[in-house]
């Protein structure tokens, strides 16, 4: 058996598959805390994550026995920075991938214009390296005691191997690594006073980085052989959960940030739409991606804020469809919760309700929040779509992924039929167990990965795509640079 434990946003998710690849058992964390100080500020104590795992281990353990775990691999949200000090106690908490506090530090990243030649990316918020400049700007103290710098799914690679290592897939969205070359760049380490000797290990996914420590064997009930294998970011993972690698295949997560993924034979950028060209964690594979930093979380903020639920959400978007003058008469909303990347790369954009007038009903802004959240999709679809990859065949994966009304919307809005897959509420853990199990048998996932499994095909309505397009060329008009 294989495990893979995905370390996301809000949950811990961990898949255990066969030498079929079929799974076997899955299980879930409770939810993993956030701390938001300030307007787009996010972190996370790495101690939760610890908390988290644990909790999923021993649900694991009342389904399988854990001695028959033959190898682990992970996956998780990118970019967060994870600092050590010198005795590997964590120094703050993780800055995560959503926090948009560094925007001064990309500019001055930026000011050399050979890091795009370097990184083949626009220095973003997002991503790690303008993080730790943030830290020596305005954390000093912290900066000077940071000893290793690691992504969140690697901090949990530490705590069961002791090893350091973070595999391409994830080390592409820190801002540190040549994407090309596939190995870190001591010039742009240079650029926030960082050296490789803060930097773990780079590996391919399916690279061994060593094995469970004892102390934790016999904690948790594994075998003291049981390998760890390098793993994906959570998109790159996800993909080889649905077995995408060819170039025309792509998958739209609808997680709590939203990410259209394209695999790609060779290093291809385009940055002046903010599409992350990254490498994959498969061999000698690279990938195109476009993100926007609020997807289901724009749901979960209505939710939480206006005493709503999913079924409520659910049942409105039924009767939406079914009305044309609902739809017409909607407002627009932009969701824009934490600012945006593809394609706007605004930092400083928030989420708003548009073109709100007496009529208006709760109905009405329920519809206009899944429109605004598939507008946006749309947008990130159309810029990936301006690079030389076509985008042939679309999977649908995230927790979104389980309300065919809204995937309906969705296809409309794109233009495309849109399979839902199965196993698509956790495919970045069923992505990390499937690198679990390449690694160990060392086996080529051209030969080996399994195509995906289609639950549904949600087609696209015609009637419906006609009234979103022009819908959206209006939503388009309601954002504004600031």
């Amino acid at each position: 058996m294989y495990l893979g434990i995905d370390l996301g946003t809000t949950l811990m998710k961990c898949v255990v598959i066969g030498d079929n690849q079929e799974i076997i058992c899955k299980t879930s964390s409770k939810n993993i805390p956030l701390s938001n100080l300030k307007s787009g500020w996010s972190e996370q104590d790495p101690k939760s994550w610890i908390i988290a795992l644990n909790y999923c281990i021993k649900k694991l353990k009342k389904e399988i026995n854990l001695k028959n775990i033959k190898s682990i691999s992970f996956s998780g949200h990118m970019h967060g920075a994870t600092c050590l000090d010198k005795n590997y106690d964590v120094i703050r908490k993780c800055i995560l991938w959503n926090d948009t506090r560094s925007h001064n530090e990309c500019n001055d990243i930026m000011n050399d214009k050979n890091v795009l030649n370097i990184s083949g990316n626009i220095a973003m918020p997002g991503f790690t390296s303008p993080k730790i400049l943030w830290l020596k700007n305005n954390e000093l103290k912290n900066f000077k005691s940071i000893h290793k710098c690691l992504l969140p799914k690697d901090y949990l690679r530490f705590y069961i191997t002791g090893e350091f290592y973070s595999d391409l897939s994830d080390a592409s969205g820190t801002y540190w690594l040549d994407v090309k070359s596939r190995s870190w760049s001591k010039k742009l380490l240079q650029t926030t006073f960082m050296n490789l000797s803060q930097m773990p290990k780079t590996c391919e996914g399916t690279d061994q980085t060593g094995i469970v420590k004892k102390e934790i064997a016999e904690k948790y009930g594994f075998d003291l052989k049981c390998k760890v294998y390098g793993g994906g970011g959570d998109n790159a993972a996800a993909a080889v959960g649905l077995g995408l690698y060819e170039e025309g295949d792509a998958s739209i997560s609808l997680g709590t940030s939203g990410v259209i993924f394209a695999s790609t034979k060779k290093f291809l950028k385009n940055y002046n739409d903010a599409i992350h060209s990254f490498c994959h964690c498969l061999p000698n594979t690279w990938h195109l991606m476009s993100v926007m930093l609020s997807c289901t979380s724009n749901i979960n903020w209505f939710i939480e804020n206006f005493n709503s639920s999913l079924e409520e959400i659910s049942l409105n978007l039924k009767k939406a469809i079914k009305s044309k003058n609902l739809i017409k008469n909607a407002p627009y909303y932009l969701p824009y919760l934490t600012g945006e990347r593809t394609p706007i790369n605004d930092p400083h954009v928030r989420a708003s309700f548009n073109n709100v007038d007496i009529s208006t009903t709760r109905s009405s802004m329920i519809y206009s929040l899944i429109e605004g959240i598939s507008f946006a999709l749309n947008d990130n679809y159309q810029a990936l779509s301006k690079t030389k990859i076509k985008l042939e065949n679309l999977y649908v994966i995230g927790g979104g992924s389980n309300n065919e009304t809204w995937i309906k919307i969705l296809a409309s809005i794109l233009n495309k039929n849109l399979a839902i897959t199965e196993t698509s509420n956790s495919m970045a853990a069923y992505g990390a167990a499937k690198i679990a199990f390449l690694g160990y048998n060392n086996l080529d996932h051209q030969k080996e990965l399994k195509s995906p499994k289609v639950k549904k095909i949600i087609k696209k309505d015609s009637d419906l795509a006609s009234m979103l397009s022009d819908r959206f060329d209006k939503w388009k008009k309601f954002y504004t640079k600031t």
